[in-house]
């Protein structure tokens, strides 16, 4: 196992659990569920019963009341030890922006039923199939009846919608060539999906090159109560911002651990792969690659750490998030074109389990946001660049 810098006994502490936990879970379990495109249930159970996905919960409502940090070590963790923590990772960042937003009566409602486990808020309705990363040209609309909204519209890429109780819905409520700023006129739901499934709300599965339990959702004269509008009508852009950040930091920990992963698989490997009477790991064709995904995961981690740190202390992540990101991304993608390479055959065998990762890792350099997206982000935004879309 890699170990990870030197951190907080506290920090320490979370990952040994974690990675407790984790092994419970392995190789063989996780094929098992690849093959059948299942939803590993068991372990997000697992999961949320040891109190991992409630960590960012206050403890008033029954979480562990943790940081960003934490949040961070716990999915990483997941993937160094070779799971897979997309089946879970969205309730940490989706239930922050109901954490950040919602009233108390709605954190009342369902956030102590999130920490124990009762409910899944795993659902995040945003892109759309016309739309894309322009999240500002989405079409999906509610509109104010009475006591409810009724919303029609079609969401896409809205992973575990199959798996979740609540989805947090970015729709329009205001349309776009009525509002001042090109930011205003979206509002942020949360959706009980258990009243509206069938409904309403028809969801539709995709069949993806990863097994990622993701869906295209259709909404159809939907009817939901005015009390599910989290915040002020028109202002749910802003509000699912702070929620991307977060994401963005806790996947770029989770590529750092699948960089991890396999940069500790090929290393293993190569100690014990014998060729031509000698390990291949004598050789520099072999060492030298490993060494270098090395180096870079540790960058990127630093990259993630520092992200994290902004966040806590409430500053604007938008640069950190991103670049985090992007180069832990990278760093994993990276380090699984090295893993495969330095497996040869064997690394497009399933009971190695690199094919799978490898598979795994190669989303998010696309997902949730991609990286020609994020270097538009910095040129603008950092560099003052003029705007280039």
């Amino acid at each position: 196992m890699i170990s990870s810098p030197q951190e907080r006994e506290d920090l320490a502490e979370i990952r040994r659990a974690v990675r407790s936990l984790c092994e419970e879970y392995p190789g063989e379990y996780w094929r098992e569920k690849d093959r059948e495109r299942a939803y590993p249930g068991e372990f997000v159970d697992a999961l949320t019963k040891a109190g991992f996905l409630a960590a960012l919960i206050p403890e008033e409502f029954g979480g562990s009341g943790l940081k960003l940090d934490a949040a961070a070590v716990i999915m990483e963790e997941i993937q160094a030890a070779g799971c897979n923590g997309a089946a879970a990772h969205a309730q940490m960042y989706v239930m922050n922006t109901l954490l950040r937003y919602g009233s108390e009566e709605q954190k009342l409602a369902y956030l102590p039923g999130i920490a124990a486990g009762e409910l899944r808020l795993q659902a995040f309705g945003v892109s759309e199939p016309t739309s894309g990363t322009d999240t500002l040209s989405l079409k999906t609309r509610a509109v104010r009846d009475g006591d409810d909204y009724v919303i029609n519209g079609q969401k896409i890429w809205t992973s575990r919608a199959e798996h979740s109780d609540l989805m947090a819905l970015l729709a329009r409520t205001t349309p776009r060539d009525q509002v001042e700023k090109k930011t205003e006129g979206l509002s942020l739901f949360l959706v009980d999906m258990r009243e509206v499934v069938g409904n309403g709300m028809t969801i539709k599965p995709i069949r993806t090159m990863m097994n990622h339990s993701t869906t295209e959702v259709f909404f159809d004269d939907m009817r939901i109560p005015a009390t599910s509008l989290i915040g002020e009508e028109g202002k749910g852009f802003r509000y699912i911002l702070s929620g991307m950040n977060a994401e963005r930091i806790l996947i770029a920990a989770e590529c750092i651990g699948d960089a991890k992963w396999f940069i500790e698989k090929a290393s293993n490997y190569a100690k014990e792969r014998t060729v031509f009477g000698a390990p291949i790991g004598k050789n520099q064709g072999i060492q030298f690659p490993i060494a270098r995904c090395y180096a870079q995961m540790r960058a990127a981690e630093l990259m993630v750490h520092h992200a994290a740190k902004v966040y806590d202390q409430g500053g604007n992540t938008g640069a950190e998030a991103n670049m985090a990101k992007m180069l832990a991304s990278e760093a994993s993608w990276a380090a699984a074109d090295m893993c495969v390479q330095t497996h040869g055959g064997f690394g497009f065998a399933e009971e190695y389990d690199v094919e799978r990762k490898f598979r795994e890792a190669r989303l998010y350099t696309v997902a949730p946001i991609s990286t020609n997206l994020i270097l538009s982000y910095l040129s603008e935004h950092v560099l003052g660049l003029p705007r280039s879309y």
